[in-house]
């Protein structure tokens, strides 16, 4: 079972640093760490991480070494893949006035040769819990030599749970039926806290609603979909945007669900969800964290309760 970890974005709105590698535990842990961490905890045995190859030397500092250590220890695989900006579809060219990578998407591809098997993939900078991990865990077991490779699975945040008290956020709002299979996903900018809940300019949205936070069961069927979709966007979005086009996930699954090709399930998830955003977010995430650590949640050894 894969854990993809999509740690190569560049965060516009954390300012100077890498925000996927900002400390947040005792021993210098980073908030990946412990996704890692949960992910195995869950039963997932093979980790994939995506970044990019300009930071994968302070990245190899904070967490690789450490990283490749535990995994060895638990016999979990470790892979890294690497998202650039020049690997886009044969036949178009990268503009050239382009500065940053392709968007979520194009991470699921840059590591297409390992994901041969269903797997979760994840914000390296977002906090999701363990129930998250737990359930998606169990609904990917039940896609393994399933025939139908376009069932897919979502862990559904509730919007409440996810918003920031430093800033705007960027959330998928979720329709989501009595079923609990997906009707429809909008990638919505500009999210704020308000006084009775969450609000985008004057529109007040209901802060039960589900949110995607980018926590996919996905397959190998899906990942052969998500090329082609790659070429269809270099046709279509890219000539209009050349600068700031993305191929985001939760765009291309909610056009898939509106033609009817995939299906989704949700798994709703009452976990509070954290991340950093914003460099004020750093503090309280930090305190987040000393929280579940005083409550036993994780230990001081972060690994150690896993051997």
């Amino acid at each position: 079972m894969i854990l993809l970890i999509m740690a190569a974005g560049i965060g516009s709105r954390f300012g100077k640093g890498i925000k996927q590698l900002d400390p947040v535990g005792p021993n210098g842990e980073i908030i990946m760490d412990y996704s890692i961490h949960d992910a195995i905890e869950a039963g997932f045995d093979k980790v994939v991480i995506v970044i990019r190859h300009d930071i994968e030397k302070e990245f190899r500092e904070v967490i690789g070494e450490r990283l490749e250590r535990s995994c060895k220890e638990l016999g979990v695989e470790l892979h890294y893949a690497f998202q650039e900006l020049k690997d886009i579809p044969v036949g178009y060219e990268v503009p050239d006035n382009r500065t940053k990578p392709w968007g979520t998407g194009q991470a699921v591809l840059a590591a297409k040769e390992y994901l041969t098997e269903p797997f979760c993939v994840i914000n390296a900078d977002d906090y999701y819990g363990k129930k998250a991990f737990v359930a998606i865990h169990n609904e990917l077991e039940k896609y393994k030599g399933n025939a139908d490779g376009f069932k897919l699975s979502l862990a559904g945040f509730i919007l409440k749970n996810t918003l920031s008290d430093n800033g705007t956020v960027t959330r998928g709002l979720c329709q989501v039926n009595e079923s609990n299979m997906l009707q429809s996903i909008v990638e919505t900018k500009e999210i704020r806290k308000t006084a009775t809940g969450a609000a985008v300019g004057d529109r007040a949205l209901d802060p039960e609603t589900h949110v995607s936070m980018n926590m996919w069961g996905l397959t190998p069927e899906f990942v052969q979909r998500l090329d082609d979709g790659f070429k269809e966007f270099f046709e279509k979005d890219v000539p209009s945007n050349p600068g700031k086009a993305e191929y985001l996930l939760p765009i291309f699954i909610g056009e898939l669900l509106e033609e009817g090709s995939v299906s989704v399930h949700v798994l709703p998830t009452t976990d509070h969800w954290f991340g950093m955003t914003y460099q004020e977010d750093v503090p309280v995430v930090q305190e987040e964290f000393r929280n579940l650590l005083n409550a036993g949640v994780y230990k001081n050894d972060l690994m150690s309760d896993l051997k």
